[in-house]
């Protein structure tokens, strides 16, 4: 069997609502393998490039999809559209129309960790096993970049370069010692278009605790295997938080990455994605 390299990462896409759903996914060792769905959050699918490669070498199927007006998606979000719930939704459709049914592995890192709790405690699909990275949970969110944007006023101010500007800093500052000019410029590259900074700034505006905090209850009964995979350093999602999702629910183990920040798929991918490997090979 070939190695699966980085070289074997591509994109492509289906259409959801008449739009575009662009992502990420890579040629597998076997044609067949389990499928895992991996969301992102206030970022792109670009945080889940550093471990596809692996988690198809080891016959998995990895499918990063780029949230509706985010990343290389088509479509616009609206501060309607781009809550948790109605996320989760979007995300449920994108399954369907990859003609994916029954079980399937859900991995989410920031808020699309809080869109993969909602997956799986509200049963908008057959989750087999959930892995979050440095994901929101109970009231950790929204931090204080991101609840600005609740306000009208302060969206409609925004200049391209106000924005691109505190962007450059939050990745910068969640990337941690992966942080390199190139890596940033990738980060930053869907920014650019002003559709994606109005998409941004309504999943912003969209954010509230309460869509984690309400799904407490379903995630304690739930006996769905649950992993924790979080950078220790991470200052926007406290390694405390995943201490404590551990202690309260139920079939969770949680494992620390030291010296990595809020994308430990940057900082430590090959840990990462042994990780990954471990929890969702049958």
């Amino acid at each position: 069997m070939r190695a699966i390299t980085e070289t074997d990462v591509f994109r492509t896409g289906v259409q959801v609502d008449g739009e575009t759903a662009s992502y990420l996914t890579a040629e597998t060792a076997e044609q067949d393998g389990p499928v895992v769905l991996l969301l992102h959050g206030t970022y792109w699918s670009r945080v889940w490039l550093p471990v596809l490669h692996h988690l198809a070498a080891a016959g998995l199927r990895p499918i990063a999809v780029d949230l509706p007006g985010l990343g290389r998606s088509g479509g616009e979000l609206t501060p309607e559209t781009a809550t948790v719930p109605a996320l989760a939704d979007w995300v449920a459709q994108f399954v369907s129309a990859l003609g994916i049914s029954g079980s399937i592995a859900v991995a989410g890192h920031d808020i699309g960790g809080a869109v993969a709790q909602h997956l799986l405690a509200q049963d908008r699909l057959e989750v087999s096993r959930l892995a979050l990275s440095n994901s929101v949970t109970y009231d950790s969110w929204p931090v204080p970049g991101v609840i600005r944007f609740r306000d009208p006023e302060v969206v409609a101010a925004t200049s391209a370069h106000e924005f691109l500007a505190a962007r450059r800093q939050a990745v910068a500052t969640a990337l941690a010692g992966a942080a390199t000019e190139q890596r940033i410029a990738d980060y930053l590259d869907p920014w650019t278009a002003p559709r994606v900074r109005r998409s941004w700034m309504a999943m912003a505006g969209a954010a509230d605790s309460r869509y984690t905090l309400g799904l407490v209850p379903a995630l304690q009964r739930s006996t769905t295997p649950k992993l924790l995979i979080w950078g220790e350093d991470d200052g926007f999602q406290r390694v405390e938080y995943a201490e404590r999702f551990a202690s309260e629910i139920p079939h969770t183990t949680l494992l620390r990455i030291p010296d990595a920040g809020h994308i430990p798929m940057e900082n430590a991918p090959d840990r990462v994605a042994r990780a990954l490997i471990d929890f969702f090979t049958p």
